[in-house]
């Protein structure tokens, strides 16, 4: 006989700490390994019900008084850009794209360092070195594209300097835009904007479905920006559904919306390993 098998990962939950997108708000997040030759499958399972990877860690925010951060997407046949994101298109004709490995280097690095320093300067990543940086970048257990772009050489500059990189996944059914950053300078091009843009793209040239943006949070000034594309879908009571009406989420701020860690564990849908024989 032949049977097959759940890949069964051991999950875990983090100590409470300050949240980062909510003021006075305290987050734990439930995380597992992700690792050997399984890791791919696992990945692609447990992104589609709201994990995200760090790493070679998948997780999800679990509070105990909060179920605000929802996991978020972009239908890709259905997308069509804003006014606003055609003339962000239109300012960044310029820029080219490369993609390759996962592999750090010291002008990604030193981007990286100014992004932060002008964006971030009281994050959690403000204090990461370049070793630090090669293990966000290099350690992945998955499928994972560097994704630069670069804008034509200014005066006393020499190649195509660097604008923007985003460290993307790929997934069976999409692209998950895992971490993004660009250069402060050109501030007025909406390079965020831009690369999610462009990531659309990427995925319908490839076939694929979906653009992860990892979560949206009412309430959040930092997440509010991803509302604004169209055909985005949130991850919400055990199935993605199409975001609507932002203000239609409140209520996932509060208390009574949050399940026990028993139950959120027992719904995980895990894959299953492969095919065993008696």
């Amino acid at each position: 006989m032949r049977h097959t098998l759940p890949i069964a990962p051991q999950f875990y939950v983090t100590a409470p700490q300050p949240c980062p997108y909510l003021e006075g708000r305290m987050e734990r997040k439930l995380f597992t390994a992700l690792q050997g030759d399984q890791a791919q499958r696992l990945n692609d399972a447990l992104s589609k019900q709201g994990f995200r990877r760090s790493q070679n860690v998948l997780y999800r925010p679990t509070c105990a008084e909060c179920s605000g951060c929802l996991s978020a997407r972009i239908r890709v046949a259905d997308f069509v850009p804003s006014r606003t994101q055609r003339r962000v298109q239109k300012a960044t004709a310029h820029l080219r794209r490369n993609a390759t490995s996962p592999w750090a280097t010291e002008d990604q690095f030193t981007l990286f360092r100014r992004y932060l320093d002008a964006r971030h300067a009281d994050g959690g990543m403000a204090d990461m070195d370049v070793f630090e940086f090669a293990a966000m970048i290099e350690e992945t257990p998955i499928k994972t594209r560097v994704i630069e772009y670069t804008r034509p050489a200014g005066p006393g500059e020499k190649g195509r300097p660097l604008a923007a990189v985003s460290l993307t996944d790929v997934f069976d059914d999409g692209l998950s835009m895992v971490y993004s950053f660009y250069d402060p300078d050109l501030a007025d091009l909406s390079l965020g904007t831009f690369a999610i843009l462009d990531h659309i793209e990427i995925a319908r040239e490839a076939g694929l479905p979906y653009v992860y943006l990892g979560y949206w949070v009412p309430g959040s000034r930092k997440m509010g920006y991803k509302a604004g594309f169209a055909a985005l879908e949130i991850y919400k009571g055990g199935e993605w559904q199409p975001m609507r009406d932002p203000a239609d989420h409140r209520a996932e701020l509060h208390p009574l919306s949050v399940d026990p860690i028993a139950e959120q564990v027992a719904r995980i849908a895990l894959p299953e390993a492969r095919l065993i024989r008696d």
